[in-house]
């Protein structure tokens, strides 16, 4: 019986480009297509899948706020977590909240084939930086490790430059919630201005 996936991302080209992917394995088949966490919960109560392949950033609930209400009430439901971040720290969260795998948007075909493959037969699929991404009491943790789902979101935008009033847009927040989250994030990380944001955001690894 073919492993029955799960494709949650909200951009619609993403999951339309997995399940072309997926027609060439006869092992493998899209059987759903949820746009973000809330659809994705929806579908998970409603139907039956081996494997959920799910984006850490979503708009309107993120990956990880939707995987650790996935795992209260399915913990043993296969999860892989993709993103187009690859500092271990998201690896580390997403280690925390209980994924199976953790992979980056960029990995070959061929890796995230046999990942979905390895985590439906009930494995862990251990990339270098999910490998590493485990707690480590002799490192002490990052500041933005004391960031909420949400707030690392925002910091990821403001790093990359993107003004507030889109942020607010892409993320459906509204202008003065995004100002908050920002107030919160510069308080956490002990900066003072958006300035000091992106450098502390290169200097950590986290943009290029």
């Amino acid at each position: 019986m073919a492993i029955r996936l799960l494709v949650v991302d909200d951009h619609k080209i993403f999951r339309a480009g997995i399940a072309r992917l997926m027609l060439d394995e006869p092992d493998i088949c899209v059987t759903g297509e949820a746009a973000d966490g809330t659809a994705a919960l929806s579908l998970i109560r409603s139907h039956q899948y081996d494997v959920v392949l799910m984006d850490i950033n979503m708009g309107a609930r993120n990956g990880l706020e939707t995987l650790s209400a996935l795992r209260t009430e399915y913990p043993r439901l296969p999860v892989v977590m993709l993103s187009m971040y690859v500092e271990a720290h998201y690896a580390r969260l997403a280690h925390k909240a209980r994924a199976n795998a953790y992979l980056s948007k960029d990995i070959d075909t061929d890796e995230l084939l046999r990942a979905i493959r390895h985590v439906a037969d009930g494995g862990i699929w251990v990339t270098p930086a999910f490998g590493a991404s485990a707690p480590d009491s002799s490192t002490p943790e990052s500041p933005h490790g004391a960031l909420t789902p949400r707030e690392r979101q925002v910091m990821m935008k403001i790093a990359q430059g993107i003004p507030l009033t889109d942020i607010g847009t892409e993320l459906c927040l509204s202008v003065k919630t995004v100002g908050t989250h920002r107030s919160r994030i510069l308080e956490k990380l002990g900066l003072a201005s958006n300035a000091e944001l992106v450098q502390y955001a290169m200097r950590e690894r986290l943009v290029d």
